[in-house]
């Protein structure tokens, strides 16, 4: 899911700065939601958000969650693959196709 270039990228930056000393797993969380809302923001007033703005925030979130998976010895493509299978069984095509509605009200 993330490329080696960008894990080694990130983990240069941090090491450069002395970061990884505040990356505690608490730490990284709040950053993901922290990040998630300043992406959010972008649309507050209109779904017409600025790309460039869109993209900054964006990858600020996927670098904290990155940081954060290694943090905790996670991989994400696993994780990811993982949560798809247990999400394909809570919406099965044949019921969740087209619809927003909630596993519980399918």
């Amino acid at each position: 899911m993330t490329s080696e270039q960008v894990r080694r990228a990130l983990q240069e930056f941090v090491e450069e700065r002395d970061w990884a000393q505040f990356h505690s797993p608490a730490n990284l969380a709040k950053s993901v939601s922290i990040e998630a809302a300043e992406l959010l923001e972008c649309f507050q007033w209109s779904d017409d958000a600025d790309a460039d703005r869109v993209r900054e925030e964006l990858a600020d979130v996927v670098t904290y969650c990155i940081l954060l998976a290694e943090k905790l010895g996670l991989d994400l493509d696993e994780i990811v693959l993982e949560k798809l299978r247990t999400t394909a069984q809570k919406y099965p095509v044949d019921r969740a196709k087209g619809t927003s509605a909630k596993y519980d009200a399918l």
